[in-house]
């Protein structure tokens, strides 16, 4: 029934949006859409825009219901949970294991093993010899 009301639903998105196209603006006349005076039209005397609106206002209201109807649809397809919390459903524990700590600290490579000396840097001073003070 879903598939069946989308097919609908698309077919006349694509009517109305036809219509719509079909339709002149406020200052052309009846026969300007079609070469000839408003009497020769294809609609009659009457003129397109009787046939056209009242046809562009079926299938839009037609549209309108089916994109309801939609969305009823989707509404009765998934549950949705309420606004409270419910405690109906244990937590399950996942078991993490953790690796275990080395027992000893790997080389820093290019140092062949041996202890690496650090470099010694030359304090900083003022032009007045004091040392300038460090705020976090």
């Amino acid at each position: 029934m879903q598939t069946i009301l989308v097919v609908v639903h698309l077919f006349l998105a694509v009517g109305v949006i036809g219509l719509v196209l079909m339709q002149h603006g406020k200052g052309a006349d009846a026969g300007a859409a079609f070469g000839s005076g408003s009497s020769g039209t294809v609609f009659g005397a009457a003129g397109s825009a009787n046939f056209l609106s009242r046809a562009t206002a079926l299938l839009a209201t037609l549209f309108f219901l089916t994109s309801l109807g939609m969305g009823w649809f989707s509404m009765q397809a998934v549950e949705r949970p309420g606004l409270m919390i419910e405690d109906s459903t244990p937590a399950v524990e996942i078991p993490v294991s953790r690796p275990e700590p080395m027992s000893e600290v790997p080389a820093i490579p290019g140092t062949a093993g041996g202890a690496v000396e650090v470099p010694v840097v030359p304090s900083v001073t003022t032009d007045n010899g004091e040392q300038p003070k460090v705020t976090e």
